[in-house]
């Protein structure tokens, strides 16, 4: 039987996809300079999809576990790439990419809401209740602040964009509730596959006569996003989810949204106001809530979260 990995080598594991997860947000900003927003998101998992497809026989057989429904391939590849994915490239074509970011960071908030309806067993608890009040109080204090001085855009992009987190929460749980035994590997070939191809399809039918220029920042963009922040990074989170305790990766959802505003901030030149500091505050203290609640009642892992950073 193989010898588990430290604890030194889990948690710096955990510190490098905080890393790589929190800087997704401002290199999709970046690509966005020269590539249309579904152009640049199908290209990413469409090569994502390829470098995956060859590594699987290797890697799936290392992982085990059975290969995918259609339709656990199809809730993956609609809603946790295509829908959710086409959602953050097109909101960062007006919002700030930390901004973006802190309202992605609902996502445990709404898995913990969504539950309720699909996975029964998984009651919610006082403390995440009142972290769900809180995290909400975050949002609406972004929106009548921060979103509101962005211009006349932002307030409806803002609330597209909270789409994302949402549908990406809904796949996760049909994938929870339907996937037990599945190979991950295997999952996020066929999600890959069948979310680029989707993000193609928009890509055409919205984006023909947009300006396309693969230039080298471009370029550079789409192969960091695929290679680094969804192989590497896929990889490495469900590799950790077998040797890492659940509320060491929970801190991932509230990690990586405070290295996304800072490097906005300091590389995009992105405001970093006090609205926004207190409502990013709100935001991760209702998310922290919300996961911390779930350990104390269930002394058990919170639904994986897929996708904590994009």
């Amino acid at each position: 039987m193989p010898r588990p990995p430290s604890r030194a080598l889990v948690r710096s594991l955990i510190v490098l996809l905080c890393l790589i997860w929190g800087s997704t947000w401002i290199v999709i900003r970046g690509g966005l300079t020269d590539l249309p927003p579904f152009t640049g998101a199908a290209a990413r998992f469409l090569l994502g999809a390829v470098v995956v497809a060859l590594l699987a026989p290797w890697l799936a057989r290392a992982e085990g576990g059975g290969r995918p429904t259609a339709r656990l391939s199809l809730t993956m590849g609609t809603l946790n790439i295509g829908a959710s994915y086409a959602l953050v490239y097109w909101s960062e074509t007006i919002l700030p990419s930390g901004l973006v970011a802190v309202l992605w960071a609902a996502h445990p908030m709404m898995l913990g809401a969504l539950s309720v309806w699909l996975l029964p067993q998984e009651r919610l608890v006082g403390r995440q209740w009142a972290g769900l009040v809180v995290g909400f109080l975050g949002i609406v204090l972004l929106f009548v602040t921060d979103l509101s001085g962005l211009g006349p855009g932002a307030i409806p992009a803002g609330l597209l964009l909270l789409g994302s987190p949402a549908v990406a929460a809904l796949g996760n749980l049909l994938i929870k509730r339907d996937g037990a035994g599945t190979s991950s590997v295997l999952l996020n070939r066929n999600g890959f596959l069948i979310g680029g191809v989707l993000l193609a399809l928009l890509a055409l039918a919205t984006e023909s006569g947009s300006g396309t220029t693969w230039s080298p920042g471009a370029v550079g963009s789409v192969l960091y996003l695929s290679l680094v922040g969804s192989v590497l990074a896929f990889g490495l989170y469900f590799w950790l989810l077998r040797h890492a305790p659940a509320y060491e990766l929970g801190l991932i959802s509230y990690v990586t949204p405070i290295i996304a505003l800072l490097l906005g901030a300091t590389l995009g030149d992105e405001r970093l106001g006090w609205e926004r500091l207190l409502g990013t505050a709100c935001v991760l203290a209702g998310v922290a809530l919300v996961l911390t609640g779930r350990r104390r009642a269930a002394h058990a892992a919170p639904p994986p979260s897929r996708g904590a950073g994009r």
